[in-house]
């Protein structure tokens, strides 16, 4: 029987599921030094034909070094990048069967948007009805008809991103790389344009690499997300996978919010794990089997709306519960974020959506209250 996917699913692709399938662009023991400085280090990883792929990290990580290195800007200091099972050393950047959408776009100003999406197949001699008929093309699939004579100052950072990733388009790459392309734009459209790649990029049924910093961006937007931190992976898996079942606290900590609890196996069995918060008199237990001994130091991580938080003094029992006192309170519309301390040194957040217009008694600063959260909502992390 198949394993049941965590979370919600965008569509029904899986090809890395498959033992047998054959990678579309595949890095093996990638390396990239500049100097001293190690950008990627003996990285490997595997994408497949039609994936949306993100790599996400912070700053420096890695991610756009790596990208650049497919895109043929770069050349790996040791390693081999294949695409359909070529090696692509020695191929430069116009000779790739790839095209880059820069986060800068790089419009020529005094083109129209009609000039500048032409500008790659005119590059290419392309006969001039075909190119024509490829604008024309790429102004409908993209939604810029109306805009086809305007050049770049008269077109707003929307408008001007559509113009970006269509001119990239128009020479129908076999795989397009998308280097933060919507840090230009405002909450708001990037949200909006974010939904729109999506589409586009099951529609046109074409692979999909993109670099971002943005946790949000990434999961909406991507199949899987390879996580990068120093210039290595440190899980490679769907948004809901890494969301709910992160492999390490880097990656806890660095996707959306989170709740660390230091703690100490009390109990290991085959109903699973009994912990000890450190420094705490509560317990956590779940039914999660980890491969460490009694005794060991590890860490509980759980979302902030996992954890429920109702007005009280002492919880029922010590397990998967404990007394808190509210320190602080977001209220963010749609949600309000507790901040809770627990005993002298520790606070836990835990998110309560607005579901009604405050009916019931809110819970306010220094309040006492009792925080719970279900066996498994958390993760057991060991490293």
């Amino acid at each position: 029987m198949a394993k049941k996917p965590i979370g919600p699913v965008r569509r029904v692709f899986a090809p890395w599921k498959d033992p047998n399938a054959v990678p579309f662009i595949e890095f093996r023991n990638v390396t990239k030094r500049f100097g001293d400085f190690t950008a990627v280090n003996n990285l490997s990883l595997k994408v497949y034909e039609r994936e949306f792929f993100a790599l996400l990290g912070g700053s420096g990580c890695g991610k756009t070094t790596l990208m650049r290195m497919l895109g043929g800007f770069e050349t790996p200091t040791e390693g081999q990048i294949l695409l359909e099972g070529q090696d692509l050393a020695g191929v430069p950047p116009f000779r790739r069967p790839t095209n880059m959408m820069f986060q800068s776009y790089a419009l020529f100003p005094h083109m129209t948007v009609e000039g500048n999406i032409a500008f790659g197949l005119k590059q290419d001699k392309m006969a001039k009805a075909d190119i024509e008929e490829r604008v024309q093309e790429m102004l409908r699939l993209t939604k810029l008809q109306p805009f086809a004579k305007r050049k770049p100052h008269q077109l707003s950072g929307g408008q001007r991103q559509r113009v970006a990733l269509a001119r990239s388009l128009a020479k129908k790459p076999k795989v397009l790389l998308l280097d933060e392309p919507l840090g230009a734009l405002d909450k708001k459209l990037r949200e909006e344009t974010q939904f729109e790649l999506t589409a586009l990029q099951e529609s046109l049924k074409m692979t999909f690499m993109i670099v971002t910093h943005d946790q949000e961006e990434a999961m909406t937007v991507a199949d899987r997300i390879a996580v990068m931190e120093a210039g290595e992976i440190i899980q490679v898996a769907t948004p809901a996978e890494i969301y709910e079942t992160p492999n390490s606290r880097f990656v806890a900590d660095f996707i959306g919010d989170v709740n660390l609890i230091e703690a100490k196996v009390m109990e290991t069995s085959e109903a699973g794990t009994k912990l000890q918060a450190v420094g705490e008199d509560f317990q956590i237990e779940t039914s999660q089997k980890v491969g460490v001994n009694v005794g060991a130091s590890v860490w509980y991580a759980i979302r902030p709306e996992k954890i429920r938080i109702v007005l009280g003094e002492e919880p029922l029992h010590k397990v998967n519960a404990t007394s808190a006192v509210v320190w602080d309170i977001a209220y963010l519309g749609d949600v309000s974020i507790f901040h809770s301390k627990v005993g002298e040194d520790h606070t836990l957040r835990s998110t309560v959506a607005n579901v009604t217009r405050l009916v019931e008694r809110p819970i306010s600063w220094d309040e006492q209250v009792v925080l719970s959260w279900d066996g498994d909502a958390g993760v057991i992390l060991t490293s």
